[in-house]
C-alpha cells in the first residue's frame, strides 16, 4: 500500500535531510572563534561580529564555510575609507596573524588575499562535513562609519575600494524573526536554500532571507511559510531588486536576469498553492508529487494519476466538464513535467 504523507510531514522530513549536524555546527564555531582570536590580536582594541547561515542559524548540511568581520577601532580606521587607503594591508595583517596562531594544528592552511573582492579566503585543507573537499572561513576586515550605522566593507572591484554595508544589523533582524516565528524562519530559509540551489541559483542566499524578513513575522505551518514567500517574493521581484533590510548598502544582486528569477518564483508558488490545493482536496498523493517539482531532492516524487482521475469522474457526474475544476492541475500534474524551473 502506498504511504500517504500530509505536507507537513513531508516538509519535516525533508528540512531534516538538510539540517546541519551538531557536529559539524560544534566544529565550525570552534574555527569560527580561533580566527576571531587572531584577528582581534591583529587589531588591538578591535571587535568582531559573525554572519552568514552559521551565524543566522539556518546553515544546511554539508558545512562548508563560515563569516566573520573584524572592525577596527576609529582611530586605527582613519587611514582607510573611500579616497583614502584600500584594504590590502590590513588583509595582510590578518593573514599573517591566522597563520602564526593557526598553522600549528592546520598543517594544510592557506589564506588568500590576492584577487579577494571583500575578504581574506581561509582555506583550513580540513573538511568540517566528512566527504567533502575543504572548509573555509571569509574574513572581512570593517571600518566604523563614520555615521555610526553600519560599516564600510572592502570591494576591490570598484574606485573606491569600499561599500557601505550593515552585517552586524542584519545578523540581529534575522535572529529577531526566528525567535518571533518560533523557529519558522530559519526552517522555512533552509528549504527555499536549497530550492535556490536545485534551480539553478536565480538568487543569493542573502536575497531570500532579506525577502524573508518582510513576510515571515509569526510563526505558521512550513507549508504556509513557503506559500506565503513565493507569492510575496515572486510580487517584489517583479517590481525590482531588493532593497537592503538595513537601509544601508544598495539593492540586492541577482544571479540571472530579473524576468528569469519571477518565473522560477511564479512556478514555484503555483506548485505550491496547487498542493495545498490537493491536501485539502483529499488527494495527498497529487499534493506530494506537486512539493515534489519545488523540491525534487527532499521530497519523494508520488503517482497522483488515480486521484486525478477520480477528480476528473467527479466532476463530470456533477455536471462539470473534465477539463474544469483546479485550472491548471492537469498540466501540472503530469509525472513528466519538469521541476519548477518555470521553463
Amino acid at each position: 500500500m502506498v504511504r500517504k504523507e500530509t505536507l507537513a510531514q513531508l516538509l519535516d522530513e525533508g528540512r531534516r535531510k538538510i539540517q546541519v549536524t551538531d557536529e559539524e555546527l560544534a566544529e565550525a564555531k570552534r574555527r569560527r572563534q580561533l580566527l576571531a582570536a587572531s584577528a582581534r590580536r591583529a587589531f588591538p582594541g578591535s571587535t568582531t561580529y559573525y554572519n552568514g547561515s552559521v551565524a543566522h542559524g539556518d546553515a544546511n548540511t554539508p558545512l562548508t564555510d563560515v563569516d566573520l568581520g573584524v572592525v577596527l577601532t576609529q582611530k586605527d580606521a582613519e587611514p582607510y575609507g573611500p579616497g583614502k587607503k584600500s584594504a590590502l594591508d590590513l588583509m595582510e595583517k590578518v593573514r599573517e596573524v591566522i597563520h602564526e596562531d593557526l598553522d600549528d594544528e592546520f598543517d594544510k592552511l592557506t589564506i588568500e588575499v590576492e584577487g579577494r573582492r571583500r575578504a581574506v579566503l581561509v582555506r583550513f585543507g580540513d573538511p568540517v562535513t566528512q566527504g567533502q573537499a575543504d572548509f573555509t572561513a571569509d574574513v572581512m576586515t570593517a571600518l566604523p562609519h563614520p555615521s555610526g550605522r553600519g560599516l564600510y566593507i572592502p570591494n576591490t572591484k570598484i574606485a573606491d575600494q569600499w561599500d557601505r554595508a550593515d552585517p552586524i544589523t542584519h545578523t540581529r533582524m534575522v535572529l529577531q524573526a526566528i525567535e518571533d516565528t518560533k523557529v519558522v524562519f530559519a526552517r522555512t530559509v533552509r528549504l527555499l536554500k536549497h530550492w535556490n540551489c536545485t534551480h539553478s541559483k536565480p538568487m543569493c542566499s542573502w536575497n531570500i532571507k532579506a525577502l524573508c524578513l518582510d513576510c515571515l513575522d509569526e510563526p505558521m505551518p512550513l507549508i504556509n511559510a513557503l506559500q506565503v514567500f513565493f507569492t510575496y517574493a515572486a510580487d517584489e521581484i517583479d517590481k525590482g531588486p531588493t532593497p537592503d533590510p538595513a537601509g544601508v548598502a544598495g539593492p540586492i544582486p541577482l544571479n540571472m536576469p530579473r524576468a528569469d528569477v519571477h518565473k522560477r518564483l511564479c512556478t514555484a508558488r503555483d506548485y505550491i498553492d496547487l498542493a495545498i490545493e490537493h491536501e485539502k482536496a483529499g488527494r495527498p498523493l497529487s499534493a506530494q508529487h506537486a512539493l515534489h517539482q519545488v523540491l525534487p531532492e527532499l521530497v519523494p516524487d508520488a503517482d497522483g494519476t488515480q486521484e486525478e482521475a477520480g477528480r476528473l469522474a467527479q466532476t463530470v457526474l456533477a455536471g462539470g466538464t473534465a477539463a474544469s475544476g483546479l485550472g491548471l492541475a492537469t498540466r501540472l500534474i503530469t509525472p513528466t513535467r519538469p521541476r519548477a524551473w518555470g521553463d
